[in-house]
């Protein structure tokens, strides 16, 4: 009869289990169908409210389930606050030095930051070096601080920290022999800083992707083109580059004119009107430079110009002197050939 009544006890209160655990999921279900999917355009203490009694109702779901079980929650609840109570009591020595070398560590971090950011700040030739060094130091001294920290920490909590060091470095000895990619990207990260193959902001091409830096880490570096794509590159996988930062670059336009037209007096020409690119445009360094004939087509006369520019800046410069070839060509008669082509109808 006991074991009966027990068992149906005991079936009971896994059906009204049951029951909760389809009312828990259903709100689940409830609240991303019809509140998640419209977090926008809800207004926020509206939401507010309605996560508030979402989780008012799982908080009385969970008392329930322990009501149903018989746990005794007050007590529990008592036991836990005076046994923290005791452990607060007996190590707060341990706790406020903990909270010290939190804080210390916090405010060493943010001194280091600080300091390095504005170190890669100040204007001058060497700024892009600096803030490639400057977020260098920032990470590194970041780790360092961190990693000091946590072995403080575990020496105020009584904890032997010699032969916690002493298996670091046989774990370390271990993983890194399994781990010589990762060692690779690193020596590689720090051969690149510091030999200046190149820096935060300048140009360079890898591995047929050819945008600007915009990070470098030890291990990593990112890159983003023109169109705004992030190519993350492993340091070990940069075998070879191309810097367009290091020197200034040189704008090439070529162009074609007709072969009755004076070679001699074209080139005179486009020599004096190119002469107004310099005033107009800031990252041309020197007048263009008529370089002369550099084919002869089918159906015209091929010349180059050549102007020296700021690096990476002659792309713009570039259109605006084919701009002022078009425009000089159409206001002085000269012919800009295109491909033609000449039927002859036999006669009959």
């Amino acid at each position: 009869m006991v074991l009966s009544v027990l068992t149906a006890s005991i079936t009971i209160n896994w059906l009204w289990t049951s029951g909760l655990l389809i009312v828990t999921m259903t709100l689940g279900w409830l609240e991303r169908r019809f509140i998640k999917s419209r977090e926008d355009r809800i207004n926020k203490w509206i939401l507010l409210a309605l996560y508030g009694v979402n989780f008012i109702l799982l908080i009385g779901v969970f008392a329930t389930l322990l009501w149903i079980w018989n746990w005794d929650v007050i007590s529990w609840i008592t036991s836990t606050w005076d046994a923290s109570l005791l452990v607060i009591e007996q190590q707060v020595g341990q706790f406020i030095a903990t909270i010290a070398v939190v804080m210390v560590m916090s405010f060493l971090i943010k001194v280091a930051k600080i300091t390095f950011r504005g170190f890669g700040k100040k204007p001058g030739a060497l700024q892009r070096r600096r803030e490639t060094i400057g977020r260098l130091m920032t990470s590194v001294s970041t780790y360092t601080l961190v990693a000091i920290s946590i072995i403080i920490v575990l020496a105020i909590w009584g904890i032997n920290v010699v032969p916690a060091l002493a298996g670091l470095g046989i774990a370390g000895l271990v993983i890194g022999l399994g781990a010589q990619k990762f060692i690779n990207d690193l020596i590689s990260g720090f051969f690149i800083i510091f030999e200046h193959h190149f820096d935060v902001g300048d140009t360079i091409e890898v591995t047929g992707f050819k945008g600007t830096v915009v990070d470098i880490g030890l291990k990593t570096t990112r890159i983003k083109n023109w169109k705004g794509d992030i190519r993350i590159v492993a340091n070990g996988e940069i075998s070879s580059l191309i810097n367009f930062s290091k020197d200034t670059s040189l704008a090439v336009v070529d162009f074609s004119i007709g072969y009755r037209e004076n070679i001699r007096e074209v080139i005179e020409l486009m020599t004096s009107e190119l002469r107004v690119l310099k005033s107009q445009h800031s990252q041309v360094l020197a007048h263009p430079e008529v370089a002369g004939v550099i084919a002869l087509n089918a159906s015209g006369i091929d010349i180059r110009i050549t102007c020296l520019c700021e690096s990476e800046k002659h792309y713009a410069v570039e259109r605006a002197i084919r701009e002022i070839v078009k425009t000089v060509c159409d206001s002085h008669g000269i012919e800009i050939p295109y491909p033609q082509v000449v039927v002859h109808q036999a006669s009959k």
